[in-house]
């Protein structure tokens, strides 16, 4: 089976899943259509990858036939993001009757209330609408993603569960947690508005004032650093708090493997979270917010991390305090959290699930979605309304 994967470009967040498909079995001939270059920003940011060294990646712009055919004639194509000439190939491809999926994530991130623009629902109809009553499917990454197509009534009964699958090598040795161990939190990401760095502090200083024995490490950079610094200062957390700034790949996830708890507090416009995965890989606690759309498909409350309504900075204060004063919860969430991620949400199972799919659509054409994980059912989880939406947006203004 010739299965091919098309986007602008591959980078660090795909390549496991890719190197998942390539380890599949002799019967799977896996590719990549890259697009396009990667843009320097991107690059800068570390997401880069030596695409050329990979044997497996057909770059469009440089084999457009081989890729062409790639798209058009493969048993199996996923599209991502595409643009241009690739973009018509796409639409070609998806009216063949040819198995096919969409990868994506929200249409609506912003607020489902432009939904009803007269000239986005023309769009929308040609995009997504045409293709209904074809072999057409829609891989959902993140929770939410399935109700903004349900706005347009678009792929009915064939939205599946879809995401990220990072693959972090953590060492998590030594990160026992006896009564007296200081309990280590992290957070890790972009230091601007949508991900609330803010509430960490916040945090921190609800802990300082219960009189916890933790600390509050916070890595990445951005607009927000001064006015995290005067807070630090402010609220007299200097002992307390310690701002990393930017560290690579691997060392976030050495930091994750020597941390207890994990703290993600990013809004409705984060489309995924690939810290979450990561985190949780690494055997940490996670307390996230719901907006976020990994959260609703990899964490249960309670079970393997814990919640919190995204616009609540006090539930977050109260679960995290909670926590950190239930050293044995933290413990069997971080392990709960391991497992989910090492058993179900990784590129592997994401591989042999879609693969599966596949072959079950080709052998009765009416394939199972899975029970549990990546490929199975994706429910239509209510959306930040639009009274949320608004008051996050001025915010943000």
């Amino acid at each position: 089976m010739q299965i091919t994967f098309v986007s602008n470009y591959i980078n660090h967040h795909q390549l496991p899943f890719c190197r998942a498909m390539l380890e599949a079995g002799e019967d799977i001939d896996f590719h990549f259509v890259q697009t396009m270059p990667m843009e320097e920003k991107r690059v800068r940011m570390g997401w880069a990858v030596d695409e050329k060294s990979l044997d497996f990646v057909v770059l469009y712009y440089e084999e457009k036939e081989r890729a062409e055919q790639l798209i058009l004639d493969s048993d199996v194509v996923l599209f991502g993001w595409t643009e241009g000439e690739t973009e018509q190939l796409e639409k070609k491809r998806l009216s063949s009757g040819k198995l096919s999926f969409r990868v994506s994530e929200r249409i609506y991130r912003e607020g489902q209330w432009k939904f009803i623009s007269p000239k986005g629902l023309v769009n929308k109809y040609h995009q997504h609408f045409v293709y209904r009553n074809k072999p057409v499917y829609l891989l959902c990454t993140g929770a939410y993603v399935a109700s903004d197509f349900e706005l347009i009534k678009s792929y009915p009964d064939k939205r599946l569960k879809w995401g990220y699958f990072p693959n972090v090598s953590c060492n998590t040795q030594g990160k026992e947690l006896s009564d007296t161990d200081k309990i280590r939190i992290l957070w890790a990401g972009r230091l601007i508005n949508l991900k609330h760095p803010e509430y960490a502090i916040e945090a921190a200083k609800t802990l300082k004032d219960k009189a916890v024995n933790f600390s509050l490490d916070i890595i990445g950079d951005g607009p927000m650093k001064q006015e995290l610094e005067r807070s630090v200062k402010t609220l007299g957390l200097e002992d307390f708090v310690s701002l990393k700034g930017v560290m690579k790949p691997d060392k976030v996830h050495e930091a994750m493997a020597e941390s207890h708890v994990f703290l993600f507090t990013s809004n409705y416009l984060e489309g995924w979270g690939a810290v979450v995965n990561e985190a949780m890989q690494c055997g940490c606690a996670v307390v996230a917010s719901r907006e976020a759309g990994a959260v609703p498909f990899l964490i249960k409350d309670g079970v393997n991390g814990l919640t919190f309504d995204g616009g609540s900075l006090d539930e977050f204060k109260r679960k995290v305090t909670d926590l950190s004063c239930d050293r044995q919860k933290i413990r069997s969430l971080g392990d709960k959290a391991r497992e989910t991620i090492n058993n179900t949400w990784n590129a592997k199972n994401a591989a042999t699930e879609l693969i599966r799919f596949c072959k079950e659509y080709y052998k009765n054409g009416n394939p199972s979605p899975s029970l549990d994980g990546p490929v199975s059912r994706a429910e239509v989880i209510k959306a930040p309304g639009f009274l949320r939406t608004l008051r996050e947006k001025n915010h943000l203004e």
